[in-house]
This record gives C-alpha cells, sequence and structure tokens, in this order.
C-alpha cells in the first residue's frame, strides 16, 4: 500500500501562482512514476502531469504546458506541481496518483490515490 497526502491547495487570483505538493509513504519503493490528476465540478478526472520517480522523465499535458512545472524530491517521498499564470479554468481538485509511468493519463492506469487539495483560481 502507498499513501499520498496533497496540501498546498488554496484561493488564488488570476495570474498567480500555487504550488501543491504530495508526499508518498508505505511501500515507496513500489513506485515507478507519481502524477497529479484535477477534476472540475461537473467534469471527468484528467490528467495533468507526470514523473518518474527514479529517473527524469517528466510528462506535462498540452493544456497546461508552459505554465505548469512537475518536480520531485525523493528525500523526502514528495512531488510538487508549480502552477503559474493560473486560469479560472485551472480551478479543480487536484488529486496526487501513483501511475505506471509519467505519461500514463488514463485514470485506470492509477493504483493508488490521495484524497485531493482544492485549487480555485478567482477571475
Amino acid at each position: 500500500q502507498v499513501q499520498l497526502v496533497e496540501s498546498g491547495g488554496g484561493l488564488v487570483q488570476a495570474g498567480g501562482s500555487l504550488r501543491v505538493s504530495c508526499v508518498a509513504s508505505g511501500r515507496t519503493f513500489g513506485i515507478d512514476a507519481l502524477g497529479w490528476f484535477r477534476q472540475a465540478p461537473g467534469k471527468e478526472r484528467e490528467f495533468v502531469a507526470g514523473i518518474s520517480w527514479r529517473g527524469r522523465t517528466t510528462y506535462v499535458t498540452d493544456s497546461v504546458k508552459g505554465r505548469f512545472t512537475i518536480s520531485r524530491d525523493n528525500a523526502k517521498n514528495t512531488v510538487y506541481l508549480q502552477m503559474n499564470s493560473l486560469k479560472p479554468e485551472d480551478t479543480a481538485v487536484y488529486y496526487c496518483a501513483v501511475q505506471p509511468q509519467p505519461w500514463a493519463s488514463s485514470v485506470r492506469s492509477v493504483t493508488f490515490w490521495g484524497q485531493g487539495t482544492q485549487v480555485t483560481v478567482s477571475s
């Protein structure tokens, strides 16, 4: 089992920045990649970004490319999502997830989920 705990969400104005964090615990040696998904009200959960747990591979979906950056600190078992130039359409609950690869965009590929952290961008 892997436990994932997100933090860092909040309310920010459009154009602002926010960084959300995800701390992994438990059987972390079994993790191949960690990613971020998000779910806006009334919409399906969608993939945002992923990062390999031991290598240097990162992947960011086109809709946030150039604005969002994913990184990790293995010493802290933590993955970060730095979000810049935020837009109201980025408003969603952001979920951390264990993935088989950094580019695995299907929710069906996720083996563990965090509880989510709310990000709200006001216009």
